[in-house]
């Protein structure tokens, strides 16, 4: 279940957006892991890691396995 009441950082904004691309069309979308996160917003590894953590606390993101995030709901959509 996602956090309502969580408030997404900058960076973690970018994050979902990031995990969002390709939505629209029928490109695949919605996982990502942190070096791609590093390397799509030019920011440290540690970054990533954090505002993928962060989301993942909020339940807005969840990590299937090891290195892999995969997007679930931002409840501000709904």
């Amino acid at each position: 279940m996602a956090n309502e009441s969580y408030t997404p950082s900058d960076r973690a904004e970018r994050v979902l957006e990031l995990l969002q691309e390709g939505r629209e069309s029928d490109e695949p979308w919605g996982r990502v892991n942190p070096m791609y996160v590093k390397e799509e917003l030019d920011i440290k590894r540690q970054y990533a890691n954090k505002a993928l953590s962060n989301l993942v606390t909020a339940g807005w993101v969840r990590k299937p396995v090891t290195g892999l995030y995969e997007f679930v709901a931002d409840p501000r959509e709904e």
